[in-house]
């Protein structure tokens, strides 16, 4: 059987972060699905197209790697793509608390999936979309933050709706 991920997140944008947990992640898995999931909870700055574009760049050269997006709860996702793991990086212990139960609920509502946590990178543990947005938002150079393949340029655009 095809051991295949789902690495679920609104990578608003994509960090350094993310891929490294991707590329360590890569000889565990047959298939890793990058999944742009809607999180009701978060207002997105980067339309979903960009950032399914960017991540598509970023592993242009990795055929174990695909990228999708969805609406909804990530467990649909996972049995929709016959899934049978969740990759998750974790950067702090308040992530791993996070992350912990939401693992366990999944576990409850599809029996078939586990949860795979990766810990970032020492160098790494700073870094998160959310303040990589707002260096962004203002302006700032956060090209040391994002893949080297992407052009900073392209994030200084004005974001359109997603």
């Amino acid at each position: 059987m095809k051991r295949i991920a789902v690495f679920p997140g609104s990578f608003d944008p994509f960090t350094i972060g993310h891929e490294s947990v991707i590329r360590r992640a890569l000889p565990m898995f047959d298939e890793i699905i990058i999944m742009i999931g809607y999180n009701s909870n978060k207002r997105t700055y980067y339309p979903l197209s960009k950032r399914k574009d960017w991540i598509k760049l970023v592993f242009k050269d990795e055929p174990k790697i695909k990228v999708g997006k969805y609406e909804g709860l990530t467990v649909d996702y996972c049995r929709k793509v016959h899934a049978q793991y969740i990759l998750r990086g974790l950067r702090t212990a308040a992530d791993f608390e996070y992350e912990r139960a939401i693992g366990q609920i999944n576990k409850k509502m599809y029996e078939d999936i586990e949860t795979v946590f990766l810990l970032t990178l020492p160098e790494h543990t700073a870094i998160s979309s959310t303040i990589v947005r707002d260096i962004l938002r203002h302006r700032g150079d956060a090209s040391q933050f994002l893949p080297a393949c992407f052009n900073i340029e392209d994030f200084y655009e004005e974001p359109e709706e997603s």
